[in-house]
């Protein structure tokens, strides 16, 4: 049996060896540098198909911006999809203090940021990407990424005073959230990317009013076709966090996708290269035509 270890490292070498795949245009949606979305056209040509707007991963920390989700973004105008790739406030590059990894995350700016993002996309996409169908958006996003999307997806029911909270369900097809980072507890249970969870949320005095506002596990049920996609043997964020928001949905009345690849780890998600990648695709497919 290969080394867990060994084989995340193999797999993560090989999504970030691609060369970055620059956009065909793009838009800010704020002032700061980071509000902005990338918008990729469909390679075949075609007009009117269905927008993915994607989200990055990363532990909602700096180093890891929208670039290493290009080669990803690509495949899917490959596939005949328009595609907008959205960037987002994320941490500070430093530590903090006592710790051994960038701060994952900014409150409140990481939740501003990707909610007005979306609230742009039609409008951006319109005038950027007129070979998209707005009427016909999924969502999707990889590991920290992953829990935007769910989050963005249930806007709708955030606690009654949120600045975030949409008075309707958001027009979505669906989200296919790739190894998300989707229930809180089980995450900080298993110290998921070094404690990130606590970090985004500004620390553990802070924890337990903010989740009720961040957790997508706590924001069910949404009435949006969700499905996650999750690799078996990722060591980066473990099967049992998306089983436990699956769980969670279930109780709440939904009725969750959710797809276990046997054999794969975090990053074969979002590699062009690994097969696991076509299937992210064709769920994609499913909820969008």
């Amino acid at each position: 049996m290969p080394d867990p270890a060994a084989r995340d490292a193999a797999e993560e070498a090989s999504a970030f060896s691609h060369p970055a795949v620059a956009p065909d245009a793009s838009a800010a949606y704020g002032d700061h540098p980071d509000q902005v979305i990338d918008f990729y056209a469909p390679r075949d040509g075609r007009t009117r198909v269905p927008l993915v707007v994607a989200l990055h991963g990363g532990a909602w920390r700096a180093p890891y911006d929208r670039l290493h989700l290009t080669p990803f973004v690509d495949f899917l105008a490959r596939r005949g999809f328009a595609v907008a790739n959205v960037e987002y406030r994320r941490g500070s590059d430093i530590p903090r203090q006592g710790g051994a990894a960038p701060v994952a995350g900014r409150w409140p700016e990481t939740f501003d940021d990707v909610a007005a993002a979306l609230d742009a996309v039609p409008e951006l996409a319109a005038a950027h990407l007129p070979q998209a169908d707005t009427g016909r958006i999924v969502l999707t996003g990889h590991s920290a990424g992953g829990h935007l999307a769910l989050w963005a997806a249930a806007r709708h029911v955030l606690p009654a005073g949120s600045p975030w909270r949409l008075p309707a369900p958001p027009a979505l097809r669906g989200v296919v959230a790739l190894a998300p980072i989707a229930h809180f507890a089980t995450a900080v249970e298993l110290g998921v990317c070094g404690g990130a969870v606590t970090e985004l949320l500004g620390g553990e005095t802070e924890y337990a009013t903010r989740a009720a506002h961040a957790d997508p596990a706590a924001l069910l049920p949404t009435g949006i076709a969700t499905t996650v996609v999750q690799g078996r043997e990722d060591v980066v964020v473990p099967h049992t966090v998306a089983e436990a928001y699956a769980e969670a949905s279930a109780k709440a009345g939904e009725e969750p996708g959710l797809t276990l690849l046997e054999g794969i780890g975090h990053f074969p998600l979002i590699d062009p290269s690994a097969d696991a990648c076509a299937v992210v695709a064709e769920e994609i497919t499913q909820l969008a035509f």
